[in-house]
Order: structure tokens, then C-alpha cells, then sequence
């Protein structure tokens, strides 16, 4: 089979400029938000505006809930569930679009910071799947909150403002470099070396020990900190700060027809999603867009999509509209329809060997459809039935929307996976649909801008139509 390239239906004028001004909102929303809690802070606020409501504050109020009304969860800053109920009711299912808003990263650890020959540094751990040789020598940002005992939050932004200083891990050059070089890739950068470099002039004489200075640089820094944000060293025990790659997502190609950003990985879908709920009006079923948390270290924790906050808000939604009971909860699960929406590993030509052309994921084709992920004998998959992959395909064919199928390489090569199988065990129907991304989990990734506007279709004929 060949597939079409989806830029063919847009010819130079205005059907192109949409799809250059809806890459161009979300080529601006990657440059602000690079955590899951920007991320959520940006779709709740957004959310406010167009009309949805706190849960919470509905159920303080004991609010009956109806067909049309808009809510909001928030699950602790770092994911949220968007709800637009049906004229159908609950018990009948949901149509689900879910992702994921955390992306590969370092993070600071809870005691990390230290001096050596004047050197004050930040000690890291990386997040989720890297190649740690990738995040030495380039500009790096701090994104993240310090906690005080106190309750009161702080937040930090610093490496992505105008004006603002950069951070970095050092890299070995390549005049010593010569063991270095001789190691496996995965060996080359051990992830005890992938300690942050933030500043070197000595501050105000410390403590002498021996007749000797101790720690003045590091003194210095906590002078700036303290200064500028009101937090001291042991305020690092109750911080979450993310360390990313500094600067904008940028336009890619000659032809501006990509853009290179980091986190593609799964904001390239979240964002979709969340606008795709935007222009849902008056659904038969309820509409879900469901951004959640931990995807990259297996879903795990109460904010990943392994906890029970999305059950729950669904419990108490259907508590709101005075249809309450266990077995409706069950019901409305098992009912749903879910598009589990994750990237795909794009074709790469400099890397041919890795792929299997006739199932692989192209630039330019569209939104990808992956019916199985997983690794080896699909281990670790949600494998989707047939049946809904037909109903999927009449959807997207009757709204002209490009789409193409994919398989993550070639089988035995290598392997990942998604969402899709946690909302698989309450008995939903559930494939994984996304964007193709090239330099997947690398610090710069690309995408295709009229993937990301096929996405958007598909992700509105999919709340709409399934």
C-alpha cells in the first residue's frame, strides 16, 4: 500500500495557512511548557477559559450534573482529566483520548548540590529512556517548584528567558577522550557523570578548615538562591526541579514544514487533544481528554495512569448526575472507546536497518495508528481488535483524514510502550493512535506539521463520530 502524502491536500493558500498556524500555536506552547506540571497549569487554565469547572468545587457545591456540562480534574499539578458529558448516558462509555505530559529529562536530586576545585555543582538522576551521551554539552534549563516547610510553593524558570543564564553537563574532550571512546555508547557517559555545572566565583570566606576556604563557590550560590527565590539548601528536600534542553522549539527545513522542540514526546499529542475537546460541541457520548503523568517510568505513582484518579473522577461525575453505583462506575469503563494517543518512531533514512518500510511510520502520512506495541512476541502490548480498527478506518476515510499504520521497527529490534494496555483492563476498546517523531527521547525532537494538523482532525472525528 502507498499513502498518500497528506500535504497534498493543502495546496498554497488558505488550507496550508491553517495547518501553518495550528503548528504555529503549538510550536509556541512547547517552548513555554516543558513539565507536566507547565503543562497542566497551561490546559487548566485554558480550560477555565472555555467554560469548564472544577470537580472539586462542583462537588462542594452538589451541583447536578447534564448533558453539555464541561468539567475539569485536576490529580496534583501534573495531570488533569477533561470532561464533556453526553446526551447518552455514562453507563453507556466514554470516547477517550489519553496521553501523556512528562518527557524524558534530568532531574535534580533531593541533596544536590556540592563543590569541587571551586566548581559548584548539581547532582542529577535522568528520567525514562535517554541516551545519557545526548544531554552533555548543550544549554540547559531549571524548570520546577521548591515546597517550604511551610506550604508556600516557589516556582522556577531559568535558562528559557530572555537574559537568563544557561546550565550544562561537561563533556570529555576529545583530545583525552581516547578510553572514552573505545566504550559501549550505553558505557561512554555513566549517569553519575551527569552532573550540572552552575557557577565558579567564590562568594563571601566561609568556615576554614585546616587553613583553608571550604566551600565558597557553593556559598556563593546559595547566596543568589536565597536571594532570588527565598529558598535555602535544605529547601532542596521538598523541590521537583527538572533539568531541560534551553531554548524555543524552532521552525525545521527549508520549507518550514517541521519543527524541532523538545518533549514532542507526548505533548505532539496531549496538545491535539486538548484542542480537539475545545471544538466538541453537544456530544451523543461523553467526550474524555485524559493528560496524564509517569508514562516514561511505567505510569507508576499517583499522578501516572496506573492510580485510580481517572475511576474515581468518573465515580463522582456519575455521582453529580445522581446515577451513582458500583456497577454504572464498571459499566461506563467498560463502554468506553480510547484512543491512546503516543508517538511513533518516524522513518529515519539515515537509519533504514531499524525499520520495516512496509509497517513503518512516514513524515507527511499522516496520523499513525499502531494496533499493537510492545516488544519481541508483543510483549507488554495492548493488541486492538479488528473489529474497531475497521470502525476507526470508515471514520477517518468518510472525513478525507490522511492516516497510516505502523509497527515500532522491526520485530526483535527493539520495543516500547503506552497507555493503552492500563485502560485495556476494564474492558475498553483501545488502540494506540499519534504522531511520527524523529530523534524520539533525544533532547531536540522533530515532527511533521501536517501530522500534527491530522492528528487534530482525527482526534475530533474520533470524540464526534466513533
Amino acid at each position: 500500500m502507498e499513502n498518500r502524502n497528506a500535504w497534498e491536500k493543502y495546496p498554497e493558500g488558505e488550507a496550508k495557512q491553517k495547518v501553518m498556524d495550528f503548528a504555529e500555536g503549538y510550536r509556541r506552547f512547547l517552548s513555554k511548557c516543558k513539565t507536566e506540571r507547565e503543562c497542566a497549569q497551561e490546559f487548566i487554565g485554558r480550560a477555565r477559559q472555555a467554560g469548564f469547572a472544577d470537580l472539586n468545587e462542583l462537588i462542594a457545591k452538589g451541583v447536578s450534573l447534564k448533558a453539555g456540562d464541561k468539567i475539569y480534574v485536576d490529580n496534583m499539578g501534573k495531570a488533569v482529566a477533561l470532561f464533556i458529558l453526553g446526551r447518552q448516558d455514562l453507563e453507556q462509555g466514554m470516547n477517550i483520548l489519553g496521553a501523556h505530559i512528562d518527557s524524558p529529562r534530568l532531574d535534580i536530586k533531593q541533596v544536590p548540590l556540592y563543590e569541587d576545585t571551586q566548581m559548584a555543582m548539581l547532582d542529577t538522576h535522568y528520567y525514562g529512556g535517554v541516551k545519557k551521551y545526548q544531554w552533555v554539552a548543550l544549554p540547559l534549563a531549571l524548570h520546577g517548584v521548591f515546597v517550604k516547610t511551610d506550604g508556600a510553593s516557589v516556582p522556577v524558570n531559568i535558562g528559557d528567558n530572555p537574559g537568563d543564564p544557561v546550565f550544562g553537563v561537561s563533556d570529555l574532550l576529545i583530545h583525552l577522550a581516547g578510553e572514552q571512546m573505545e566504550k559501549k555508547a550505553s558505557k561512554m557517559i555513566e549517569g553519575e557523570k551527569l552532573d550540572l555545572l552552575i557557577g565558579s566565583i567564590p562568594g563571601r570566606k566561609g568556615e576554614e578548615k585546616e587553613g583553608k576556604e571550604k566551600d565558597v563557590v557553593k556559598k556563593n550560590i546559595l547566596r543568589i538562591l536565597e536571594e532570588a527565590y527565598g529558598v535555602k539548601e535544605e529547601d532542596f528536600l521538598s523541590a521537583e526541579i527538572e533539568v531541560v534542553p534551553a531554548g524555543e522549539a524552532r521552525d525545521y527545513g527549508f520549507d518550514r514544514s517541521m519543527v524541532m522542540g523538545y518533549g514532542h514526546d507526548d505533548r505532539v499529542c496531549a496538545y491535539p487533544s486538548f484542542e480537539a475537546m475545545l471544538r466538541v460541541e453537544a456530544p451523543e457520548k461523553t467526550c474524555v481528554c485524559l493528560l496524564v503523568d509517569k508514562e516514561e517510568i511505567g505510569s507508576v505513582g499517583a499522578t501516572g495512569m496506573h492510580s485510580r484518579f481517572f475511576e474515581d473522577a468518573v465515580a463522582e461525575i456519575l455521582n453529580l448526575t445522581g446515577n451513582y453505583s458500583e456497577i454504572s462506575v464498571r459499566r461506563a469503563m467498560r463502554n468506553s472507546k480510547v484512543l491512546s494517543s503516543d508517538v511513533s518512531a518516524a522513518y529515519d533514512p539515515n537509519y533504514p536497518e531499524v525499520m520495516e518500510k512496509r509497517n513503518a511510520a512516514y513524515f507527511g502520512k499522516g496520523l499513525v495508528f499502531n494496533k499493537y506495541t510492545g516488544s519481541r512476541g508483543k510483549s507488554g502490548s495492548n493488541d486492538a481488535n479488528a473489529e474497531y480498527m475497521a470502525r476507526i478506518r470508515h471514520i477517518l476515510e468518510e472525513q478525507n483524514i490522511t492516516y497510516q499504520t505502523s509497527e515500532l521497527g522491526k520485530v526483535d529490534q527493539g520495543g516500547g510502550g503506552t497507555i493503552a494496555y492500563i485502560l485495556a483492563n476494564y474492558g475498553m476498546q483501545v488502540i494506540d493512535s499519534g504522531v511520527a517523531v524523529l530523534n524520539m527521547h533525544a533532547p531536540w525532537e522533530i515532527i511533521s506539521k501536517v501530522d500534527l494538523y491530522e492528528a487534530l482532525r482525527g482526534y475530533v472525528a474520533f470524540l464526534e463520530k466513533i
